[in-house]
């Protein structure tokens, strides 16, 4: 099994998923990580504002953020080689680390079913 770590940037709590402004990005990669994570992916996050030292300890993380700044962040390492940086992973990302055809994304699967019904939002009236 591959082991993912995704070092994020300073965010106002573990997943980034709160406050007033939420950016959608977050939203929509805290819901692949969860369908990851029920299909056996592991995953490790560190925040910087959080976890500094985890940044600081790992050799790859630390010379790209030497590099590039915290413009790197963020940065995913797919077994500790680096995968993608400055951007998140997207579940067909997280589908082809799992080996797994299942790439829809929580939004195309509920856009599908929407579609396939006729409905949209609640009672089938459009919100």
């Amino acid at each position: 099994m591959k082991k993912i770590q995704v070092f994020d940037p300073a965010l106002c709590c573990s997943s980034g998923v709160c406050g007033t402004d939420v950016d959608q990005a977050l939203v929509s990669f805290s819901a692949d990580l969860d369908w990851a994570r029920q299909n056996g992916l592991l995953v490790e996050r560190f925040s910087l504002a959080q976890q500094p030292m985890a940044f600081a300890e790992n050799e790859a993380v630390k010379g790209l953020l030497a590099r590039s700044g915290e413009s790197a962040l963020p940065i995913t390492l797919v077994d500790g080689e680096l995968a993608f940086a400055g951007r998140y992973p997207v579940r067909e990302d997280l589908a082809r680390w799992l080996d797994t055809p299942n790439t829809a994304s929580p939004s195309a699967e509920t856009s599908t079913a929407a579609a396939k019904t006729g409905a949209c939002c609640a009672g089938g009236a459009c919100c």
